[in-house]
Parts: C-alpha cells; structure tokens; sequence
C-alpha cells in the first residue's frame, strides 16, 4: 500500500508560539484543537501558520487561501503549516514533487 505525503504531518519540528514566544516542540499532526501547553492558545491558526504575513493581502502569502477573520483562532485552512517547518523556505510546489518522488522512487 503507498505511503502518501501529509503536508500537516510533521516530525520532530521546533517552533515557537506566536503569542507567549515558548519553544514547542511538534510531533505529528497539528489539529484544530490542539492549544499551546503554556498559554492555552490555538496552534492551528493564522498567527502559527509559516505563511501569515501583516503585510501581504488578507494576511497571508499563500494567495489561493480563503481569507480568515480571526487570525488568532484555530481554522480549517488547507494551507495550514506551522511557522519553522521545513525552514520556512519550502513551498507547497517542492513539497508536491517531493510527495512525488517518495511516490514513484524505485525500491
């Protein structure tokens, strides 16, 4: 059965919450639910994501996002990636071709 890449799915990454500035580190999916241990704020919302951005239209720099009110509440945005992850240098095109070679690589 093939294993398919998760762009939530995260291992072993290091962040640090927007709103109390504690290091956190993040094994496995971040979901809608899940809080900072040390402020008890959402980790799955816009203030977390990689791609929130004061500055860009909507606050956000992933331009085929929905726009979100409340950038301080946990969402469902599909484009949803914790800020650190990958470096923060990683796009969503790298990641699919990296989904794709673990995919289709030879054994």
């Amino acid at each position: 059965m093939p294993v398919f890449y998760n762009p939530l799915m995260i291992e072993g990454e290091m962040m640090n919450c927007f709103f109390c500035h504690s290091e956190l580190d993040i094994d496995g999916n971040v979901n809608r639910k899940d809080t900072c241990p040390h402020c008890g704020r959402d980790l799955r919302c816009c203030k977390q994501c990689k791609f929130y951005d004061p500055n860009a239209y909507n606050e956000c720099r992933e331009v085929s996002a929905e726009r979100i009110v409340d950038k301080e509440r946990a969402n469902f945005c599909d484009y949803f990636a914790i800020r650190g992850s990958k470096g923060g240098t990683t796009t969503r095109v790298k990641d699919a071709k990296k989904a794709l070679e673990a995919l289709f690589k030879k054994k």
